[in-house]
Protein backbone atom coordinates (compact mmCIF):
# COMPACT_ATOMS: atom_id res chain seq x y z
CA UNK A 1 0.00 0.00 0.00
CA UNK A 2 1.48 3.32 -1.05
CA UNK A 3 2.15 6.20 1.33
CA UNK A 4 -0.44 8.25 -0.49
CA UNK A 5 -3.10 5.58 0.08
CA UNK A 6 -2.20 5.25 3.75
CA UNK A 7 -2.31 9.03 4.19
CA UNK A 8 -5.68 9.15 2.46
CA UNK A 9 -7.12 6.42 4.70
CA UNK A 10 -5.75 8.13 7.81
CA UNK A 11 -7.25 11.45 6.70
CA UNK A 12 -10.60 9.78 6.02
CA UNK A 13 -10.54 8.09 9.41
CA UNK A 14 -9.65 11.36 11.10
CA UNK A 15 -12.47 13.09 9.22
CA UNK A 16 -14.94 10.43 10.40
CA UNK A 17 -13.79 10.80 14.02
CA UNK A 18 -13.95 14.60 13.90
CA UNK A 19 -17.36 14.42 12.22
CA UNK A 20 -18.66 12.00 14.86
CA UNK A 21 -17.44 14.27 17.67
CA UNK A 22 -18.92 17.36 16.02
CA UNK A 23 -22.24 15.61 15.46
CA UNK A 24 -22.61 14.77 19.17
CA UNK A 25 -21.37 18.03 20.69
CA UNK A 26 -24.09 20.48 21.82
CA UNK A 27 -24.89 23.50 19.66
CA UNK A 28 -26.54 26.75 20.75
CA UNK A 29 -30.01 25.89 19.48
CA UNK A 30 -33.22 24.30 20.78
CA UNK A 31 -35.97 22.47 18.91
CA UNK A 32 -39.75 22.70 19.15
CA UNK A 33 -41.83 19.73 17.98
CA UNK A 34 -45.57 18.95 17.76
CA UNK A 35 -46.77 17.60 21.10
CA UNK A 36 -49.90 15.72 22.15
CA UNK A 37 -53.38 17.21 22.02
CA UNK A 38 -55.93 16.86 24.81
CA UNK A 39 -59.71 17.03 24.63
CA UNK A 40 -60.71 19.46 27.39
CA UNK A 41 -64.21 17.93 27.32
CA UNK A 42 -62.68 14.54 28.10
CA UNK A 43 -60.96 12.99 31.09
CA UNK A 44 -57.49 12.73 32.56
CA UNK A 45 -56.49 10.18 35.20
CA UNK A 46 -60.10 9.03 35.40
CA UNK A 47 -61.54 12.50 36.12
CA UNK A 48 -63.14 15.13 33.93
CA UNK A 49 -60.58 17.69 32.78
CA UNK A 50 -63.19 20.42 33.33
CA UNK A 51 -65.18 19.77 36.50
CA UNK A 52 -67.89 21.94 38.05
CA UNK A 53 -69.40 21.88 41.52
CA UNK A 54 -72.21 24.15 42.71
CA UNK A 55 -73.73 24.50 39.24
CA UNK A 56 -75.41 22.19 36.75
CA UNK A 57 -72.92 20.57 34.38
CA UNK A 58 -73.74 19.18 30.94
CA UNK A 59 -71.61 16.52 29.25
CA UNK A 60 -71.47 15.65 25.55
CA UNK A 61 -69.38 13.68 23.09
CA UNK A 62 -67.70 16.59 21.34
CA UNK A 63 -63.98 17.29 21.22
CA UNK A 64 -62.33 20.64 21.98
CA UNK A 65 -58.65 19.89 21.66
CA UNK A 66 -55.94 21.99 23.25
CA UNK A 67 -52.57 21.54 21.55
CA UNK A 68 -49.11 21.35 23.05
CA UNK A 69 -45.51 21.58 21.92
CA UNK A 70 -42.48 19.58 22.96
CA UNK A 71 -40.32 22.61 23.72
CA UNK A 72 -36.58 22.32 24.03
CA UNK A 73 -35.78 24.05 27.30
CA UNK A 74 -32.68 26.06 28.29
CA UNK A 75 -30.86 22.84 29.27
CA UNK A 76 -31.63 20.92 26.07
CA UNK A 77 -28.63 19.05 24.62
CA UNK A 78 -29.05 19.72 20.89
CA UNK A 79 -26.46 18.17 18.59
CA UNK A 80 -25.53 19.05 15.02
CA UNK A 81 -27.47 15.98 13.91
CA UNK A 82 -30.56 17.23 15.77
CA UNK A 83 -30.08 20.63 14.16
CA UNK A 84 -29.88 19.24 10.62
CA UNK A 85 -32.86 16.95 11.21
CA UNK A 86 -34.90 19.85 12.57
CA UNK A 87 -34.10 22.05 9.60
CA UNK A 88 -35.18 19.24 7.25
CA UNK A 89 -38.50 18.51 9.00
CA UNK A 90 -41.20 21.15 8.29
CA UNK A 91 -42.98 20.32 11.56
CA UNK A 92 -39.96 21.20 13.71
CA UNK A 93 -38.81 24.72 14.60
CA UNK A 94 -35.13 25.38 15.36
CA UNK A 95 -34.44 28.47 17.45
CA UNK A 96 -31.32 29.91 19.14
CA UNK A 97 -30.95 29.31 22.86
CA UNK A 98 -30.90 33.07 23.31
CA UNK A 99 -34.72 32.95 23.45
CA UNK A 100 -34.14 32.03 27.11
CA UNK A 101 -32.69 34.43 29.63
CA UNK A 102 -29.08 33.92 30.67
CA UNK A 103 -28.94 31.57 33.66
CA UNK A 104 -32.52 30.37 33.22
CA UNK A 105 -32.93 26.69 34.12
CA UNK A 106 -35.43 23.96 33.27
CA UNK A 107 -36.88 24.31 36.77
CA UNK A 108 -37.31 28.07 36.32
CA UNK A 109 -39.08 27.36 33.04
CA UNK A 110 -41.40 24.77 34.59
CA UNK A 111 -42.33 27.04 37.49
CA UNK A 112 -43.12 29.94 35.17
CA UNK A 113 -45.21 27.67 32.94
CA UNK A 114 -47.14 26.39 35.94
CA UNK A 115 -47.93 29.94 37.08
CA UNK A 116 -49.06 30.89 33.56
CA UNK A 117 -51.24 27.77 33.34
CA UNK A 118 -52.97 28.55 36.65
CA UNK A 119 -53.59 32.15 35.60
CA UNK A 120 -54.86 30.97 32.22
CA UNK A 121 -57.43 28.70 33.86
CA UNK A 122 -58.73 31.50 36.08
CA UNK A 123 -58.93 33.87 33.12
CA UNK A 124 -60.75 31.22 31.10
CA UNK A 125 -63.33 30.72 33.86
CA UNK A 126 -63.89 34.48 34.11
CA UNK A 127 -64.26 34.78 30.33
CA UNK A 128 -66.70 31.85 30.11
CA UNK A 129 -68.85 33.17 32.96
CA UNK A 130 -68.88 36.63 31.40
CA UNK A 131 -70.02 35.11 28.09
CA UNK A 132 -72.88 33.44 29.99
CA UNK A 133 -73.81 36.60 31.89
CA UNK A 134 -72.81 35.07 35.24
CA UNK A 135 -71.29 37.60 37.63
CA UNK A 136 -68.19 37.15 39.79
CA UNK A 137 -65.97 39.28 42.02
CA UNK A 138 -62.27 40.06 42.05
CA UNK A 139 -59.79 40.71 44.85
CA UNK A 140 -56.10 41.59 45.17
CA UNK A 141 -53.78 39.10 46.88
CA UNK A 142 -50.11 39.09 47.83
CA UNK A 143 -48.21 36.83 45.41
CA UNK A 144 -44.79 37.25 47.08
CA UNK A 145 -43.00 39.38 49.69
CA UNK A 146 -39.60 40.88 48.83
CA UNK A 147 -36.89 39.74 51.25
CA UNK A 148 -35.59 43.28 51.76
CA UNK A 149 -38.93 45.06 51.35
CA UNK A 150 -41.04 47.11 53.73
CA UNK A 151 -43.57 44.29 54.26
CA UNK A 152 -41.21 41.61 55.62
CA UNK A 153 -42.72 40.15 58.80
CA UNK A 154 -45.94 42.09 58.22
CA UNK A 155 -47.59 40.71 55.08
CA UNK A 156 -47.70 37.10 53.93
CA UNK A 157 -48.12 35.36 50.61
CA UNK A 158 -51.85 34.81 50.10
CA UNK A 159 -53.00 37.82 52.15
CA UNK A 160 -55.95 39.54 50.46
CA UNK A 161 -55.48 43.32 50.35
CA UNK A 162 -58.85 44.99 50.84
CA UNK A 163 -58.05 48.67 51.52
CA UNK A 164 -55.30 51.27 51.86
CA UNK A 165 -55.90 53.78 54.69
CA UNK A 166 -59.60 52.94 54.58
CA UNK A 167 -59.93 53.29 50.79
CA UNK A 168 -61.25 49.98 49.48
CA UNK A 169 -60.38 48.60 46.06
CA UNK A 170 -60.35 45.26 44.25
CA UNK A 171 -58.37 46.67 41.34
CA UNK A 172 -54.60 45.87 41.40
CA UNK A 173 -53.68 49.03 39.48
CA UNK A 174 -55.76 51.23 41.79
CA UNK A 175 -54.19 49.65 44.88
CA UNK A 176 -50.68 50.32 43.55
CA UNK A 177 -51.72 53.87 42.72
CA UNK A 178 -52.96 54.47 46.28
CA UNK A 179 -49.66 53.28 47.75
CA UNK A 180 -47.43 55.16 45.30
CA UNK A 181 -49.33 58.39 46.03
CA UNK A 182 -48.09 58.68 49.63
CA UNK A 183 -44.58 60.01 50.44
CA UNK A 184 -41.91 57.35 51.15
CA UNK A 185 -41.57 56.70 54.86
CA UNK A 186 -45.31 56.99 55.45
CA UNK A 187 -46.99 54.44 57.71
CA UNK A 188 -49.99 53.15 55.75
CA UNK A 189 -52.72 51.01 57.27
CA UNK A 190 -53.64 48.08 55.05
CA UNK A 191 -56.84 46.16 55.65
CA UNK A 192 -55.92 42.51 55.10
CA UNK A 193 -57.98 39.34 55.02
CA UNK A 194 -55.90 36.49 56.44
CA UNK A 195 -57.25 33.04 57.32
CA UNK A 196 -60.77 34.32 56.76
CA UNK A 197 -60.46 37.28 59.14
CA UNK A 198 -60.07 40.99 58.33
CA UNK A 199 -57.33 42.80 60.24
CA UNK A 200 -55.29 46.03 60.00
CA UNK A 201 -51.58 45.80 59.17
CA UNK A 202 -49.36 48.89 59.31
CA UNK A 203 -46.48 49.07 56.83
CA UNK A 204 -43.99 51.93 56.53
CA UNK A 205 -43.36 52.52 52.85
CA UNK A 206 -40.00 52.75 51.09
CA UNK A 207 -39.03 54.73 47.95
CA UNK A 208 -39.93 53.12 44.64
CA UNK A 209 -36.87 52.27 42.49
CA UNK A 210 -38.33 53.99 39.43
CA UNK A 211 -39.35 57.15 41.33
CA UNK A 212 -37.81 58.05 44.72
CA UNK A 213 -40.77 60.36 45.42
CA UNK A 214 -43.26 57.48 45.16
CA UNK A 215 -43.81 54.70 47.66
CA UNK A 216 -43.74 50.93 47.55
CA UNK A 217 -44.41 48.26 50.16
CA UNK A 218 -42.22 45.51 48.69
CA UNK A 219 -44.75 42.93 47.55
CA UNK A 220 -45.87 41.53 44.22
CA UNK A 221 -49.62 41.25 43.84
CA UNK A 222 -52.06 39.31 41.70
CA UNK A 223 -55.72 39.61 40.84
CA UNK A 224 -57.79 36.73 42.20
CA UNK A 225 -61.30 35.83 41.18
CA UNK A 226 -64.16 34.94 43.49
CA UNK A 227 -66.55 32.83 41.45
CA UNK A 228 -70.10 31.90 42.53
CA UNK A 229 -69.28 28.18 42.10
CA UNK A 230 -66.18 26.03 41.64
CA UNK A 231 -64.61 25.28 38.27
CA UNK A 232 -61.49 23.12 38.14
CA UNK A 233 -59.26 22.20 35.22
CA UNK A 234 -57.18 19.06 35.81
CA UNK A 235 -54.21 18.38 33.57
CA UNK A 236 -50.82 16.64 33.86
CA UNK A 237 -48.11 18.63 35.64
CA UNK A 238 -46.07 18.49 32.45
CA UNK A 239 -48.57 20.77 30.66
CA UNK A 240 -48.00 24.47 31.26
CA UNK A 241 -48.15 27.93 29.77
CA UNK A 242 -51.03 30.24 28.86
CA UNK A 243 -51.78 29.16 25.28
CA UNK A 244 -54.73 26.84 26.05
CA UNK A 245 -56.78 29.66 27.60
CA UNK A 246 -59.26 30.01 24.75
CA UNK A 247 -59.89 26.25 24.61
CA UNK A 248 -60.37 26.12 28.38
CA UNK A 249 -62.92 28.93 28.10
CA UNK A 250 -64.79 27.12 25.31
CA UNK A 251 -64.74 23.90 27.32
CA UNK A 252 -66.09 25.60 30.45
CA UNK A 253 -68.76 27.37 28.37
CA UNK A 254 -69.80 24.04 26.82
CA UNK A 255 -69.93 22.22 30.18
CA UNK A 256 -72.12 24.97 31.66
CA UNK A 257 -74.64 24.98 28.78
CA UNK A 258 -77.05 22.26 27.62
CA UNK A 259 -76.39 20.61 24.28
CA UNK A 260 -73.14 20.16 22.39
CA UNK A 261 -71.21 23.23 21.28
CA UNK A 262 -69.25 21.14 18.77
CA UNK A 263 -72.06 18.87 17.61
CA UNK A 264 -69.80 15.94 18.41
CA UNK A 265 -67.17 17.09 15.90
CA UNK A 266 -63.43 17.42 16.63
CA UNK A 267 -62.27 21.03 16.95
CA UNK A 268 -58.87 22.36 18.03
CA UNK A 269 -57.42 25.78 18.69
CA UNK A 270 -54.87 27.84 20.57
CA UNK A 271 -54.77 31.32 22.04
CA UNK A 272 -54.34 33.15 25.33
CA UNK A 273 -57.49 34.50 26.95
CA UNK A 274 -58.13 37.57 29.09
CA UNK A 275 -60.92 37.76 31.68
CA UNK A 276 -62.94 39.96 29.32
CA UNK A 277 -62.64 37.38 26.54
CA UNK A 278 -59.92 38.80 24.26
CA UNK A 279 -57.90 36.12 22.46
CA UNK A 280 -54.15 36.73 22.16
CA UNK A 281 -51.32 35.26 20.12
CA UNK A 282 -49.31 32.24 21.25
CA UNK A 283 -46.01 30.64 20.36
CA UNK A 284 -45.47 27.44 18.43
CA UNK A 285 -48.42 27.72 16.05
CA UNK A 286 -46.31 26.02 13.36
CA UNK A 287 -46.03 22.90 15.56
CA UNK A 288 -49.58 22.99 16.90
CA UNK A 289 -51.34 22.85 13.54
CA UNK A 290 -49.70 19.55 12.45
CA UNK A 291 -50.47 18.08 15.89
CA UNK A 292 -54.15 19.05 15.63
CA UNK A 293 -54.48 17.63 12.13
CA UNK A 294 -52.69 14.43 13.21
CA UNK A 295 -55.28 13.94 15.97
CA UNK A 296 -58.30 14.45 13.72
CA UNK A 297 -59.32 18.09 14.15
CA UNK A 298 -61.42 19.41 11.26
CA UNK A 299 -61.48 23.03 12.43
CA UNK A 300 -58.69 25.04 14.08
CA UNK A 301 -59.39 28.34 15.85
CA UNK A 302 -56.42 30.67 15.35
CA UNK A 303 -55.77 33.85 17.32
CA UNK A 304 -55.93 36.72 14.81
CA UNK A 305 -52.34 37.78 15.49
CA UNK A 306 -51.11 34.25 14.68
CA UNK A 307 -52.86 34.04 11.31
CA UNK A 308 -50.02 35.31 9.12
CA UNK A 309 -47.72 32.60 10.51
CA UNK A 310 -50.39 29.90 10.59
CA UNK A 311 -51.18 29.96 6.88
CA UNK A 312 -47.56 29.03 6.12
CA UNK A 313 -47.47 26.11 8.57
CA UNK A 314 -47.26 22.47 7.47
CA UNK A 315 -50.89 21.32 7.40
CA UNK A 316 -53.44 20.27 4.77
CA UNK A 317 -56.15 22.95 4.24
CA UNK A 318 -58.34 20.31 2.57
CA UNK A 319 -58.41 18.32 5.81
CA UNK A 320 -58.46 21.07 8.44
CA UNK A 321 -59.94 24.56 8.17
CA UNK A 322 -58.40 27.60 9.88
CA UNK A 323 -60.72 30.25 11.36
CA UNK A 324 -59.49 33.62 12.67
CA UNK A 325 -60.79 34.68 16.09
CA UNK A 326 -60.21 37.79 18.20
CA UNK A 327 -62.58 37.15 21.12
CA UNK A 328 -64.26 34.28 22.90
CA UNK A 329 -67.58 35.51 21.52
CA UNK A 330 -66.12 35.15 18.00
CA UNK A 331 -64.99 31.61 18.75
CA UNK A 332 -68.38 30.55 20.14
CA UNK A 333 -70.24 32.05 17.18
CA UNK A 334 -67.85 30.52 14.62
CA UNK A 335 -68.05 27.05 16.18
CA UNK A 336 -71.84 27.18 16.28
CA UNK A 337 -71.97 28.32 12.65
CA UNK A 338 -69.51 25.64 11.50
CA UNK A 339 -71.36 22.97 13.48
CA UNK A 340 -74.52 23.70 11.48
CA UNK A 341 -72.71 24.07 8.14
CA UNK A 342 -69.02 23.10 7.77
CA UNK A 343 -68.94 25.02 4.46
CA UNK A 344 -70.26 28.27 5.96
CA UNK A 345 -68.38 31.49 5.28
CA UNK A 346 -66.19 32.20 8.33
CA UNK A 347 -63.32 34.64 9.05
CA UNK A 348 -60.23 33.37 7.27
CA UNK A 349 -56.55 33.55 8.07
CA UNK A 350 -54.53 35.29 5.37
CA UNK A 351 -50.80 35.70 4.97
Amino acid sequence: MSRRTVAGLLALGLLVVVGAIAATRPVGYVTFRPGPTMNVLGTYDGKSIVSVSGHQAYRDSGALRMVTVYAGGPDQHTTLFDLLYGWADPDIAVLPKSIYQEGETEEDNRQQSAVEMSSSQDNATAAALSALGIGYQTEVAVADVAKDGASVGKLRKGDVLLAVDGKTTADPDKLVELIRAVPPGTAVVLTVRRDGKDQPVTVTTKPAPDDPKSSRIGVSIQEKFVFPFTVKVQLPDTVGGPSAGMMFALGIYDVLTPGSLTGGKPIAGSGEITPDGKVGAIGGIGQKLPAAQRDGAKLFLVAADNCAEAVHAHYDPDKMRLVKVSTLADAIKDVETWRKDPRADLPRCTG
